[in-house]
């Protein structure tokens, strides 16, 4: 009788069916192995204790019947879901989605699942709910995207049972921190424009409330304080285009303004349009610095100069903090972890006329 291909080896990426006709399961691994049941499930969950010879004997022996443990048979032997939640506000922007792109990607390889909620609003009762529901579906821990000052406030109140990490805000209570260091992003930008020669710069800022915006505009100000230069009020936008182009209008109806420094790249759109629809040139007549560094903003006319935020390792930073302390809360973890960032010069910026 002609074998079947069934009776052959199990396709690649396949489990084979064990004499019942079914699909192997623990017990086929260990009885191939030679080992007990327990000593798999040891196996599967890295656990230190099992010898290199007998980890291996139970790795082939997996190979070989193909055998795929399910989710929830690893759940039960570890105690974790292996599903983390991400809390994020704001996540149609580029940063913050940035930011959970690079959470999905890091938290895939590290086999995890991630259960998202975009909140639209940051009250308390919001927040609550959001956290209650990724408490009720077992998340191991949650990261929390909040670039708000009031949501630190609502995230406090929460009380979250689960491991946390917070992006853009301190909480305080030993809950660490992860945030790109827009401080000194700010003063790069404004010591740019000062270094070639600008008496001044004027600054588009991001909306108040909010913990990047504020920082930056502290640091502007600080910066230029530093240099002895002219502090102008800032103008503040909502991270839009259009609140940069109305702001870039009155900017450019001011003879004076030779440099401007906008809080993101979107607003810096806005400036620009304005001062070309004012004929005010770029870079001839004013300099024009962004923030964050997006895809386009190298295609802008003229090129954006800009502070590159690596929000891929934004992302990625705050995850394997959050894993360090789901595999062990009591590890001591920093307060506050900066991302660098990185000014980028293109074609935006130069000398005054």
């Amino acid at each position: 009788m002609t074998p079947s291909a069934a009776d052959g080896p199990a396709t690649k990426g396949r489990s084979r069916r064990n004499f019942a006709g079914t699909r192997p399961v623990m017990d086929d691994v260990a009885k191939l192995a030679g080992v007990s049941k327990q000593t798999v499930s040891r196996v599967l969950n890295d656990n230190p204790s099992v010898r290199a010879e007998t980890r291996e004997a139970v790795q082939a022996a997996m190979r070989t019947l193909g055998y795929r443990p399910s989710s929830s048979a690893r759940s039960l032997a570890s105690g974790r879901t292996r599903m983390l939640g991400v809390i994020s506000f704001d996540a149609a922007r580029y940063g913050p989605a940035s930011t959970l792109t690079a959470i999905n990607t890091a938290a895939q390889e590290a086999g995890y699942l991630v259960s998202s909620i975009a909140l639209d609003t940051a009250d308390k009762d919001t927040v609550v709910r959001a956290a209650d529901r990724l408490s009720a579906e077992g998340a191991d821990g949650v990261i929390a995207i909040a670039p708000q000052l009031w949501v630190a406030a609502a995230l406090a109140e929460a009380h979250l049972d689960t491991p946390l990490v917070v992006m853009d805000n301190e909480l305080g209570a030993g809950i660490p921190m992860v945030t790109s260091d827009g401080r000194t992003g700010a003063r790069q930008a404004t010591e740019h424009l000062l270094s070639l020669g600008h008496a001044t710069v004027r600054h588009v800022a991001g909306p108040t409330g909010w913990t990047s915006a504020d920082r930056r505009a502290e640091s502007w100000r600080d910066t230029l304080e530093a240099a002895g230069a002219e502090v102008r009020p800032p103008l503040i936008g909502d991270w839009s285009a259009d609140s940069g182009y109305d702001l870039g209008r009155e900017l450019a109806k001011d003879p004076t303004v030779t440099a401007i420094f906008a809080s993101n790249d979107q607003m810096a759109l806005g400036v620009l349009r304005a001062l070309h629809e004012a004929g005010r040139r770029v870079p001839e007549d004013v300099s024009v610095v962004g923030y964050d560094d997006i895809p386009e903003a190298a295609h802008f006319l003229p090129p954006l100069t800009t502070i590159r935020t690596d929000f891929t390792d934004v992302g990625t930073t705050s995850l394997r903090i959050l894993l360090n302390r789901i595999d062990d809360p009591t590890a001591p973890q920093p307060a506050v972890t900066l991302v660098p960032v990185e000014l980028y010069t293109r074609h935006s910026t130069r000398p005054p006329a």
